[in-house]
């Protein structure tokens, strides 16, 4: 008999056999892709056939010495690969191919389709020898069914795209069904509860309304002229609730109570269509954190997933040492997401990048995105050199697995076809009641030109302002006009960046509601993580040169409730002549002035219509569509030649990053809670999924370089390597994160005690 997995130390009888294995995973991988397009036999089928063949190598009597002990080194993944692609010919052999990699795959990632480093779909096909896998094989599992071709509506000018979307729905719900499976074998064995489960969002949305529509009432109650145009909105965007899936916009300025109306559209339209799960994306850790816990407190954490910082292994290993290295147990031992969560708070890296991603820990929760509501919140922030990769996924998203996206923000980009070559048929799908006369009625401040401002200059203005807040492009910018406001004596002087853990920021953010709301000294220097969405309210505000929508978002952080006359909220916009911005934002400032020579009010619709189109004409489609790596397209990467694909997967994925620097985390044990679940990192049992979740509110993301400088100088370390790879690098030098200013990492190597403390 042959066997897919084997127990240490016990007996043949407890191992699990092949065939079962096989089978089981080809169900499970159906029930996933089917759940993607219900109605469509031919997702579902192509799964079934990815899941019966994925392990097909370890019909070869090597892999069972493995089993037994033996360290020969045999790759499992390439045998149904080659065996699918040599089984399939004619129209049908492109879905063959997409079944090809998704087996090759389901260890070391998604391949390219060729290469020259020995780990291409090509070569790895090409080199294998079908004799070393036992034919009993047709006997045990039986015949390799048919796929019916799926049945996408397929267009002509995006076909090559669809395909390889496709092809990661495959690949997502194999190595799923895979896990889950796998998982299961060995928690039975060892009478462990696999990581967790989550109810259906069917079986809970009336509760969640329920939950939502007692809040909305107490909010309703309050007086005063905001509090009922937030529930004019509120009103109108639910009535549209039963819509027809698709692409929507809602563009409703800041204070307007759009994400409690998002989210009240979502419940709405998801009961009215049946779809499988809301998922909400934002874009900065520090707006996830208050979002996620906005959710918890409505819908209990049974519901909610909360999901941002990734952890997981910085290390691609070769296909070949990636299945001999005992694979199965290793990819228990991944922090991965399933994301089969009813609600879903994750951020926009983690949804984009995981969209392009070909790694099996990123990928795995693919298939769950389909059918879902997906709110994209503050859209303005897209990354534009990714722009229209990201704009074919939100294509294919709502028109080929049932997707309804609402592109959800103060400060509407111009992504409209009619703006943008390349666009989405976006006409006519504007869920905010008169957008225009919205930003007329909730215009809360007046927006001055400060001229250069020196940091001493910035800091002489935060003396005559009790509560202010300055807003600068830069991490170091921030720390130093904050070392020199500090000096200064001024009181109540708070410092918040990106240096800081979520866990760090989050009492910051009350401390500072509490200090506004009780009239006392509250001056913030900030970078821009404070701008969008932040529920603060300033009564003067300082934003460095930068773009207009983020000089609109900044404004939304003064005067927000409305309760304080116009001419007296004032939002003062400053060049810094000594912290020039990057260049990227120099590009955005010039486009940003020629709308101040044609707009009297910058804040209008029209205004940031007009500007996002002038950015987008500026850069053009080239910079509109920019690898990080390679500078190549993202799109050339996906194409169909003469009857087969030429995908290259991983390519894309190294070249869809998007933070250009490609952050990597350090966990800081902050509290005690952080530090139990390091500690627990060395327990075996506990799942890394779980530990990931408790600790990414204790993450700081840095550049590789510098994290690798820190582990180097020994101050950080790799926790339980030998359970967790490199997936968990712990801060082990608490000198180096300052209650004050976050993490310093800038010359970890020299760094000493003494020489963080600032005066």
């Amino acid at each position: 008999m042959f066997f897919a997995h084997s127990v240490f130390g016990a007996g043949r009888e407890t191992w699990e056999p092949l065939s079962l294995h096989l089978i089981q995973v080809a169900q499970l991988a159906a029930k996933f892709g089917g759940e993607t397009r219900p109605g469509d036999p031919g997702i579902a089928n192509l799964c079934y056939v990815a899941g019966l063949l994925h392990d097909l190598g370890k019909y070869n009597p090597a892999f069972q010495r493995r089993l037994e002990g033996s360290i020969e080194q045999v790759d499992h993944s390439t045998a149904g690969a080659a065996i699918i692609e040599r089984l399939v010919a004619g129209n049908d052999r492109v879905f063959a191919e997409l079944i090809a990699y998704a087996i090759a795959g389901h260890h070391a990632g998604l391949p390219d389709r060729r290469g020259v480093t020995g780990g291409s779909l090509i070569e790895r096909v090409g080199a294998f020898d079908e004799t070393t896998v036992d034919p009993i094989w047709q006997q045990e599992i039986g015949p390799v069914p048919k796929a019916p071709r799926p049945d996408l509506p397929w267009q002509r000018e995006t076909f090559s795209f669809q395909l390889a979307l496709l092809g990661r729905m495959v690949f997502s719900a194999l190595v799923d069904a895979d896990f889950k499976a796998t998982e299961a074998f060995y928690a039975g064995h060892a009478g462990r509860i696999p990581d967790r489960s989550w109810p259906a969002l069917a079986d809970r949305i009336q509760g969640m309304l329920s939950g939502l529509e007692m809040r909305l009432a107490r909010l309703a109650e309050q007086p005063g002229t905001v509090s009922q145009l937030r529930g004019e909105i509120l009103r109108h965007v639910r009535s549209r609730a039963g819509d027809e899936p698709g692409l929507f916009t809602l563009t409703v300025p800041t204070g307007g109570g759009k994400t409690l109306t998002s989210l009240a559209f979502a419940l709405d339209h998801a009961k009215a269509h049946g779809k499988r799960r809301i998922i909400y994306v934002i874009p900065f850790t520090a707006i996830i954190d208050q979002t996620a816990g906005q959710f918890r407190e409505l819908f209990g954490d049974d519901i909610v997933l909360e999901h941002h910082s990734a952890v997981e292994s910085q290390t691609d290993r070769p296909a070949r040492r990636a299945d001999s290295d005992f694979a199965d147990r290793d990819k228990l031992r991944l922090a991965m997401e399933d994301w089969a969560a009813p609600l879903v708070v994750t951020t926009n890296v983690q949804f984009f990048e995981s969209l392009f991603a070909s790694r099996t820990s990123s990928a795995r929760k693919l298939h769950n995105v389909a059918d879902s509501v997906i709110v994209l919140d503050e859209a303005q922030t897209l990354p534009r050199a990714l722009l229209l990769p990201i704009l074919r996924t939100i294509e294919a998203l709502a028109r080929d697995y049932g997707c309804t996206i609402i592109l959800c923000t103060a400060t509407q980009p111009a992504l409209d076809q009619r703006y943008l070559k390349g666009g989405l048929a976006l006409e006519g799908r504007e869920l905010a009641p008169n957008p225009g006369r919205l930003a007329e009625q909730l215009r809360r401040v007046e927006l001055r030109q400060a001229g250069a401002l020196t940091d001493a200059d910035l800091v002489a203005e935060f003396s005559e302002a009790p509560q202010g807040l300055i807003i600068v492009n830069s991490r170091k910018h921030a720390l130093a006009l904050y070392k020199a406001a500090k000096a200064e004596g001024h009181e109540g002087i708070i410092h918040l960046s990106t240096r800081m853990c979520a866990a760090h920021r989050r009492p910051l953010f009350e401390r500072i509601k509490a200090r506004l709301k009780a009239e006392e000294p509250c001056r913030v220097v900030s970078t821009s993580l404070i701008e969008a969405g932040i529920d603060v309210d300033f009564p003067r505000v300082w934003r460095a040169e930068a773009g207009l929508d983020q000089i609109a978002q900044a404004a939304g952080r003064c005067n927000r409730e409305g309760r304080r006359p116009v001419d007296e909220s004032i939002v003062s916009l400053f060049t810094a002549p000594e912290n020039p911005p990057p260049a990227e934002i120099k590009g955005l400032v010039t486009d940003r002035l020629r709308m101040e020579k044609n707009f009297a009010d910058l804040f209008a619709p029209e205004a940031m219509t007009a500007y996002f189109r002038e950015v987008y004409w500026r850069l053009g489609p080239e910079r509109l569509d920019r690898g990080r790596v390679d500078q190549e397209p993202i799109l050339s990467k996906f194409a169909v030649d003469g009857g087969s694909t030429e995908f290259s997967y991983r390519s894309a994925a190294e070249n869809f990053r998007m933070i250009e620097s490609g952050l990597v985390p350090i966990i800081v044990p902050f509290d005690d809670k952080a530090r139990r679940a390091v500690e627990q990192l060395a327990v075996e049992g506990v799942p890394s999924g779980r530990l990931a979740r408790e600790l990414q509110s204790y993450i700081v993301q840095v550049p590789p370089k510098a994290r690798q400088k820190l582990v180097d100088a020994g101050r950080v370390q790799f926790a339980a390597p030998e359970l967790r790879a490199d997936q968990f690098a712990v801060l082990t030098d608490p000198s180096l994160y300052d209650t004050e200013i976050g993490l310093i990492w800038e010359d970890a190597e020299y760094l000493r005690t003494e020489a963080l403390v600032f005066s």
